[in-house]
């Protein structure tokens, strides 16, 4: 894994940075630090790993969306860490909890990638516009009919998740 430090709050974990990279991200809060995504299974020791080099427990993990290679070590990270909180938007929730219908109002197509069950229960669902410490959510639907990208309000930086990708130029 690789750390790379993007500002004053925000530091990026990157596993396979010039294959297909896979990347989650700690934000720094006053009470520790909010881990967004959870990369791929068998990834937790190493999120732990980094935290710890960061200085700050982690006190809250956020799922961009409900891809395999977002929340694949959230079970584990869970386990080694009871408490912790949870979240994910109202809509991809529900396909973390196993269901795989679509909605009238969602386009009718196939879901695209891994969707993905976890066994860990969400302590909170987020829309638009709520506050997870300094971040706002922003509903970004597409990859996902709910995914969600997360602005930081301190310093305008905003994770997106896959709503945008550099992979291939």
């Amino acid at each position: 894994m690789r750390l790379t430090r993007l500002g004053n709050h925000l530091t990026q974990i990157t596993k396979f940075p010039n294959l297909f990279p896979v990347s989650a991200y700690f934000v720094a809060e006053d009470d520790g630090l909010t881990l967004i995504d959870t990369g791929l299974p068998g990834d937790g020791r190493g999120y732990l790993a980094q935290a710890k080099a960061l200085g700050g427990p982690i006190r809250r993990i956020v799922l961009t969306h409900a891809h395999g290679d977002h929340v694949g070590s959230l079970d584990e990270l869970a386990a080694a860490l009871p408490g912790i909180d949870v979240i994910a938007s109202v809509r991809d929730a529900r396909f973390l909890r196993g269901e795989r219908a679509l909605d009238a109002d969602e386009p009718q197509a196939s879901l695209r990638g891994s969707i993905t069950t976890i066994k860990t229960a969400l302590t909170r669902t987020v829309s638009a516009g709520d506050r997870i410490g300094s971040l706002e959510v922003v509903a970004t639907p597409g990859h996902t009919p709910g995914h969600i990208a997360l602005l930081d309000t301190r310093d305008g930086t905003l994770v997106a998740g896959d709503a945008l990708m550099t992979l291939g130029g």
